[in-house]
């Protein structure tokens, strides 16, 4: 994925996790990473493919909006093409940084890693007294007929 591209999120991941993102990349790839990071730098990867295309894209609108350029070589279909891939990467950076934020959000603080819980089972000891013992079923009993 995308880690020497920079991505608007990057000081965002920084300010939580409390490193520069290529260190949280080479955290990420141990095996105590905590999920939260593993999720947050995909998501990270995710956004900055998608800003770069989303800069492809105006940069191209650019180039043939350039006022030098030959009038002719205007294309109504190749804008409205543009405009729709456009749009497309545009609603998936949105999507991606609001997943990253909601992310950001709801973690656990950094410094309080994921850690297996123990738990003992509780057996009970008591018994009930002969009276409140359910009555056993008789074995071999008939089932009504049907008719």
């Amino acid at each position: 994925m995308s880690r020497v591209k920079a991505s608007t999120m990057d000081a965002d991941l920084q300010k939580v996790f409390g490193r520069p993102v290529p260190e949280l990349y080479e955290a990420a790839v141990g095996h105590d990473a905590s999920p939260a990071l593993v999720r947050a730098l995909e998501l990270r990867s995710f956004l900055a493919l998608t800003e770069e295309q989303v800069a492809r894209v105006r940069d191209r609108v650019r180039a043939d909006m350039d006022p030098d350029r030959d009038m002719g070589e205007l294309s109504a279909d190749k804008l409205r093409f543009d405009a729709q891939w456009l749009e497309a990467a545009l609603d998936a950076r949105d999507g991606y940084r609001t997943a990253i934020g909601e992310l950001l959000r709801t973690m656990p603080p950094p410094d309080q890693q994921a850690r297996p819980v123990r738990t003992t089972q509780v057996k009970a000891t008591a018994s009930l007294p002969p009276s409140a013992a359910p009555a056993p079923q008789r074995a071999g009993a008939a089932q009504a007929r049907r008719l």
